[in-house]
């Protein structure tokens, strides 16, 4: 569903990806994980068409996504930034309703298909009743689901995320990432999403892809692929990744891991 190939991308003589190639298949939900600096956000920017890579390319569903018009690719790709805002007061049903620019002539009024396409969002995310609400006025975690919701409206193919669940107490967390998981099933999305959290990717991720100074360290199943080994070499942390019958995963830190031979 989205191919990465050979992708580099560098800004003022500083490489923060290098030749990185990955591809994610349709309906699966890709973690990225990594420390500050690995090239996540970069990455995730890169996917969405929002940044120019300076070398390689990037296909979604088959087709070269810098060939697409911003419309086209609205339509395929749903992006929401790390901590989004909006400059001043709209109230939530606007804010939502701007997810439908991809389908729609600039200025045109909100057609009945507009008009369900938002209704759907917004119950989806459970932000109806917060319809007439300013979305200043929110809390973190209502604000977090009215810009998914904005982001759902567009009705894309596939979701990206960077960092949804920052800055939100474990409580909306759980709720943010349990929504998403649970939308990706229903809507058969294709999620990637970087994330701090090693135990919530651990347990809502399909797939982890490591980075680290803009390289793939990893890729793969999550089961297979987030180890302790894979921690201490990217994070320099010693864990230990918790599998338990009828439990949850988790990711236990104990300390700072022995330096790597050479380090």
């Amino acid at each position: 569903m989205l191919e990465v190939a050979d992708v580099s991308y560098r800004i003022r003589g500083r490489d923060i990806l290098r030749g990185v190639t990955v591809c994610v298949p349709r309906g699966r939900f890709v973690g990225i994980v990594g420390p500050n600096g690995a090239g996540k956000t970069t990455l995730l920017r890169i996917m969405a068409g929002v940044a120019r890579p300076s070398s390689g390319h990037v296909r979604v569903a088959g087709r070269p996504l810098q060939e697409l018009k911003d419309r086209e690719r609205a339509r395929l790709i749903g992006y929401m930034s790390q901590n989004p805002s909006i400059g001043f007061g709209f109230s939530v049903e606007d804010v939502v309703a701007m997810g439908r620019y991809a389908h729609r002539r600039p200025w045109a009024p909100l057609s009945p298909a507009d008009r369900e396409a938002v209704e759907r969002a917004m119950a989806a995310t459970d932000v109806a009743h917060l319809r007439g609400r300013l979305v200043t006025d929110l809390s973190g975690g209502e604000r977090q689901r009215v810009f998914l919701a904005r982001t759902l409206a567009q009705e894309p193919q596939v979701l990206l995320l960077d960092e949804p669940t920052s800055d939100l107490d474990v409580r909306f967390q759980l709720e943010i990432l349990t929504l998403i998981r649970r939308l990706q099933a229903e809507r058969g999305l294709t999620v990637v999403m970087a994330i701090h959290d090693l135990t919530w990717a651990a347990r809502f991720c399909d797939d982890i892809l490591a980075l680290d100074g803009g390289q793939v360290v990893a890729f793969g199943p999550a089961e297979s692929t987030l180890t302790e080994d894979l921690i201490a070499r990217v994070f320099g942390v010693a864990s230990r990744v918790v599998r338990e019958a009828g439990m949850p995963v988790r990711v236990d830190f104990i300390g700072s891991a022995a330096p790597r031979a050479g380090a």
